[in-house]
């Protein structure tokens, strides 16, 4: 008798777990909702169950019925941005409600470790100004993040185990840095909440990210999982579409504002434009995936570091894949990280300097996705060039109205027909009249008297000081094709 009643218990017991509505991980208690639109809501319930959502800001019902699997989906609009907290409930029959929900600004923070980089920094790889983070988190409570499990599947997940987090002093730390010294400088400029998806894994390639069929349609990767692991034997974060299936899947149906990348050094030594045809080719995907239309999609160039030579140009040339793809993918803009590594950083792969790297992201966004026009946000490059005997002479573009010294300009190189690079001196040249000569950036080498080239920080490791009124540096460029 007893043992049939504890059987009955259980009965009961498990038809009530199973009548609950199931939400994924991502929707839960502190998370952060795209505000002013239709953001969408999904999960599983029992086949044929009708799910009802309600809020705290709305008298309106949202309803959808579970499909023959379980799954469900409906959006509910969103109020304005706002620090009040709100509560949403789910009932299919059982009522499952969510607590201090907030309406913001919502970013993916995508890419691979210097993205993934905590501010806590990584085993020695501190972090620069950690301490200031903790100290400052409290006033940052409008912030929230989650952080994606990297994880590798063969088949595309839905769900992921994470929770949202508060920052405060105890959470900042495992906040990426970049991503955080972003949303630091957009909830100050919009006095808005702001919602951070962490979907990244340090090492991985722009191939990591790549589903199945687009591997299998633009690239010669294997998608089968012995090929997978035969093509890529020393370091599993290198495999192809496995980490976009286990880590960035899950998120692909949380309504968001934009995508900040950071990735890259996985992929120095491509051959001519396979990356910037690969990473223009990941932003289709995944601006298709989310279905929101053209997504913003701002990225950072990565930073100076040595790859073994530091006066190599393989990383130079995947800076440089950076740049082109900044002009063929539309909705885009890259951070310049030239000036952000110090000179002993040189094998440091995670530079300590990640707050710049995030404001600078930040400037993108305010200026090209919410107007905030006055922000300075573009990288200087180069425009064009003149020889004159033994002289050069360059114009660049974006300076914003300056250039930020006159002298001890540092980071050009020449080179004259023997296509040997020579350390050039740089410095501003203005002169009365008009015309070309009206000011430039005048370059000579007493080594090179008939130069035919030139190149700027063109280098593995090389940090130039080159930026414009906004203080936002000089691209990295070459004038040759060599």
């Amino acid at each position: 008798m007893k043992k049939t009643m504890i059987l009955a218990a259980l009965a009961l017991l498990s038809m009530g777990t199973q009548a609950k509505v199931r939400l994924p991980h991502i929707l839960g208690d502190n998370m952060i909702l795209q505000q002013q639109t239709d953001a969408r809501l999904w999960g599983w319930a029992k086949p044929g169950r009708t799910v009802k959502v309600t809020t705290s800001w709305s008298k309106d019902v949202s309803t959808a019925k579970a499909d023959k699997d379980g799954r469900w989906l409906l959006t509910v609009k969103t109020p304005a941005a706002s620090y009040e907290p709100l509560s949403i409930t789910f009932d299919d029959g059982d009522k499952l409600t969510l607590n201090g929900v907030l309406s913001g600004e919502v970013w993916v923070c995508a890419g691979q470790s210097n993205m993934e980089m905590p501010v806590k920094g990584f085993g020695n790889c501190p972090v620069e100004g950690y301490n200031d983070a903790v100290v400052t988190a409290n006033d940052y409570k409008g912030v929230h993040y989650v952080k994606i499990p990297s994880v590798m599947r063969m088949e595309p997940q839905e769900d992921a185990d994470c929770q949202w987090q508060v920052v405060s002093p105890q959470t900042v730390g495992e906040a990426s840095a970049t991503g955080y010294f972003f949303a630091q400088v957009v909830t100050k400029a919009l006095d808005v909440p702001v919602g951070l998806i962490m979907a990244n894994k340090g090492g991985t390639r722009v191939e990591s990210w790549l589903t199945k069929e687009n591997l299998e349609k633009y690239t010669q990767e294997p998608t089968d999982s012995s090929g997978i692991v035969a093509y890529k034997p020393e370091w599993d974060y290198h495999r192809a579409m496995l980490w976009g299936n286990g880590t960035f899947n899950p998120i692909l149906k949380y309504t968001v504002k934009g995508i900040l990348y950071y990735q890259g050094c996985s992929n120095v030594g491509d051959p001519g434009d396979q990356y910037s045809e690969r990473m223009a080719l990941l932003v289709r995907q995944w601006r298709a995936q989310f279905g929101l239309g053209e997504l913003p999609f701002y990225f950072v160039e990565i930073a100076p570091y040595h790859y073994d030579n530091k006066d190599g140009d393989w990383g130079a040339r995947l800076r440089e894949q950076q740049y082109r793809a900044s002009k063929i993918i539309p909705g885009s803009g890259m951070v310049c990280t030239n000036d952000l590594a110090y000179p002993y950083e040189s094998t440091q792969i995670h530079p300590a300097q990640k707050k710049p790297v995030g404001q600078r992201l930040a400037f993108l966004a305010l200026n090209k996705t919410y107007g905030m026009t006055a922000v300075g946000c573009q990288n200087m490059t180069f425009k064009d060039m003149r020889v004159v005997n033994d002289t050069i002479h360059i114009h660049v573009a974006d300076d914003l109205g300056a250039i930020s010294r006159f002298e001890d300009i540092q980071g050009f190189e020449v080179a004259g027909e023997d296509r040997i690079f020579h350390p050039a001196k740089a410095e501003h040249f203005w002169q009365p009249g008009g015309g070309y000569w009206d000011e430039t950036i005048r370059i000579t080498c007493p080594d090179v008297k008939q130069p035919v080239a030139l190149r700027y920080c063109f280098k593995n490791f090389q940090i130039g000081n080159l930026k414009n009124a906004a203080g936002l540096p000089l691209v990295p460029f070459r004038t040759d094709r060599w």
